[in-house]
This record gives C-alpha cells, structure tokens and sequence, in this order.
C-alpha cells in the first residue's frame, strides 16, 4: 500500500491501512481543538473523548505524517535522560515520579495497542550496547543503581562474549538488556491510534494548516478555510511548531534523522544481526539505533543534519553508519531510505507547559517519542479535566530556551554537535 500525501518509506509501503479525513472548510466549536495529528495529538484525543469532552483535531498534512509515521519505532521504559540525570536535576522524589511516568508510558502504548486491536507488529525487548569500552563500567552501574534504588528488575548487563552471541556485529564491548521496554511499526501505530479517535468520535480534519490563534476566555483556532472555537487548545506540532507560539518554541530546536531499510534478508542472516529480535541502539550522544521488520529486513537509524534540506541521497548517508555496524551487509540491497524532523530541548528532556491558562502543549521528546507522546495525551487529558498533578510533574521539569531563542539557536546547536560528533569518534 502507497499512503497519499506520505513521503515514500517502508512503513508507508507496508501500512496495513489508509485513512482519509476532509480539509476544514466551515467554522466549528468544540470544548477542545488539538493542532496536530502525531502521538501527542492522536493520544489526547483518545484520552479526551473518552472523558467525554467534544474534540476537534486539526493537522497540516496526513495523520501519521511527521515523525510519528517516521522514526525508528523503539518504545523503552524511562524518560530520556537516566535516573541519575534527573535526581540531579530535579531531586530525588521528582526523580522517582518521572521513572514511574516513564514505566506508565510503555504501559499506555501497549495498553491502547490492546484495547484498540492495533497491529503495528509490537514486539519485545532492547539491547542497549557500549561503543565504547569507557561505556562499559557505567552501564554495570546504572543497572544496579536501577536494581537498587527504583527496584526495577527487568533490566540486566550483558557482557561481551554473551553479546557475540545475540549479534554478529564485533563492534560493542558489552551493554544492557531490558525486557520491559518494546518496539513497534511507528506508522500503523500512529494509524490505529487515528482509528480509534475517530471511532470515539474525534472530527479530524487533514490538510488543515492552522495559520494563527486567539486566546482569550475561549480560544479560536484560523485556518485558511475555517475555524474551531474551544474552550481548550492543545498544541502538539513537536517540529513543526514554527511559529505559530513563540514561548513555546523557544524551548526546542527542529533537526532532522534518517531511517534505512534494506532488502528482506533470509532468516539466518536476520538472526545473525539480532538474535532475539529486540531493538537495539548505541551508547554514542549521536546515536545509531536498528532493530528487524515484520518481514526480516534491517531497519537502520542513523545520522542527523540540522537544517531544512535533507541529503540528496538519503541511502549512501545512512548507509555508511549501517556498515560500521555490520560490515557483512556491504552487498545487501538498501531498498528504502527516509527523514524526518523531530524536536530536541536543550537538556534533552520533553517540554510541557500551558500558555495562559487553557492551551497546553508537550513537545521536545528528544528521540523517545512513542512512549513519551503517547503519555502526554493521557496526561493532558487529566490536566483538561482539572487532575493537573502528573501532567505537572512533566511541566516542572527544567525546560530552557535555546539561547538567542528561534532566531539563532541553530548556530549554537551545530556548534554543540559538531563537538558531540568528535566525543563519539575519538
């Protein structure tokens, strides 16, 4: 299947259904508009509807067409920084509140995958591997800090000559294996997510830019051919916020990444690269990351770029970080290649917040947004309803702007990578 109006990519090609919502031409009202059709957005109009509250959903292009049809499917368990990050950042009892946010949003992508009978192939498991033999020591270190502290024992250390046993690359020098943490087809995912919506009653509308809002007592949400009036806005663009709320933009920066796909490989080959069919990824701050389709081939990501052109030719680009993986694959077929924008915060974790009062917005996941988008729809809907305390235990966490806020924080942020780039290579 070839979805309309979706870029070309495996997860397109094998989407497992095509859903078509109509543009936005005549004004509406609702208790609340959502400006966005990816997990957050998708989310929140589950959680919404299922309050009982009226939701129109409102996206530029195709449900599913952003990074949430896009990216590499990994589901793990936590936030994205680790534990130890954020007890320094925001104390210990904070700390504890976010790992337990952490565990609920794996739970809550599996729980609307049940619920919903969404077939997005979710599967089980991460091997998490050392590039480097520094990595090694800290990784043994968290595991026990987790073991210890947060009493979680689905996490454990695999060392290298076991790790020679579950993949063929000769690269990594040990790493951990957590079996709590799942992965999944990220684009018939984000559809079943919009299934459901729509069966609850959600009015999505597609191809509905939003030009601007006005915020008063209610807020009126404009675009080119129509208008929703509610009592709420949420606001779940992600990288494609630009600058339709400035406060909120200032917290993130759009970049771009990459996603290959090769040819099917035979099974023992599949095995070979990942024996237990878990998803896997690297301890590098630009992080490679991989795991195996439905139908056998490597899903490879990897390689970021930091404005709006993508590669010209997106399969040697990623390619070449595939190979230093697992050089065996030099003549294997690469038989799709992608991009997409995703956001980043300065301190790598997402940034929640409300705009005046009734407009909300979650964003800035930082590569781990299947789980974490997923959750912000649940937790926005409780913040909806007047239960704020778990969607302010998100909001409180330290959330900067990006010096020199949308104007000029690109210069700095290729900067900062470029030196992360030389940390991951020398």
């Amino acid at each position: 299947m070839t979805l309309a109006g979706h870029i070309d990519s495996y997860y397109t090609a094998t989407a497992n259904r095509e859903l078509a919502f109509p543009p936005l031409q005549r004004d509406l009202e609702a208790d609340v508009c959502i400006v966005g059709g990816g997990y957050t957005g998708l989310s929140s109009a589950i959680h919404l509807r299922e309050k009982g509250y009226s939701v129109v959903l409102l996206e530029a292009e195709r449900v599913g067409w952003g990074a949430s049809g896009r990216n590499g499917g990994h589901c793990g368990v936590g936030q994205r920084n680790d534990q130890e990050e954020l007890e320094a950042l925001v104390g210990m009892e904070q700390a504890r509140r976010l790992w337990q946010l952490g565990l609920e949003a794996v739970d809550t992508t599996c729980d609307l995958v049940k619920r919903f009978d969404i077939d997005c192939d979710l599967k089980q498991g991460d091997l998490h591997v050392a590039a480097k033999p520094g990595h090694v020591a800290p990784m043994r270190d968290y595991v026990e800090k987790l073991q210890r502290d947060y009493d979680y024992d689905q996490i454990r250390c695999v060392e290298k000559s076991e790790l020679e046993q579950m993949t063929s690359s000769r690269r990594y020098y040990g790493g951990t294996l957590d079996t709590a943490s799942r992965h999944l087809h990220p684009l018939n995912y984000a559809l079943g997510l919009a299934g459901a919506a729509d069966g609850l009653g959600t009015q999505i509308f597609e191809r509905s830019r939003v030009t601007r809002y006005s915020q008063n007592q209610s807020v009126v949400v404009k675009t080119d051919a129509g208008s929703v009036k509610a009592r709420y806005l949420v606001l779940a663009c992600n990288g494609y916020l630009e600058n339709l709320a400035p406060r909120a933009a200032r917290r993130i920066m759009p970049i771009n990444n990459y996603v290959l796909a090769t040819e099917p490989l035979t099974e023992s080959v599949a095995r070979s690269l990942i024996r237990d069919d878990t998803s896997m990824s690297d301890s590098l701050f630009l992080i490679n990351y991989w795991k195996r389709s439905a139908d056998n081939r490597l899903l490879f990501g990897g390689g970021e770029t930091y404005t709006r052109r993508f590669p010209r030719d997106m399969k040697r680009f990623v390619r070449k970080y595939m190979l230093r993986t697992y050089p065996e694959l030099q003549d294997v077929r690469v038989d799709y290649a992608w991009g997409g924008t995703l956001a980043v915060t300065m301190n790598r974790m997402p940034s929640f917040g409300r705009l005046d009062g009734n407009a909300f917005y979650a964003q800035g996941y930082s590569g781990h947004g299947v789980p974490i988008a997923t959750l912000a729809g649940k937790l926005i809907a409780e913040a909806v309803a007047g239960t704020a305390e778990r969607f302010d235990v998100m909001a409180r966490v330290p959330s900067p702007n990006f010096p020199g806020g949308t104007l000029l924080r690109w210069p700095g942020l290729v900067v900062g990578m470029a030196w992360y780039a030389m940390k991951d290579r020398f």
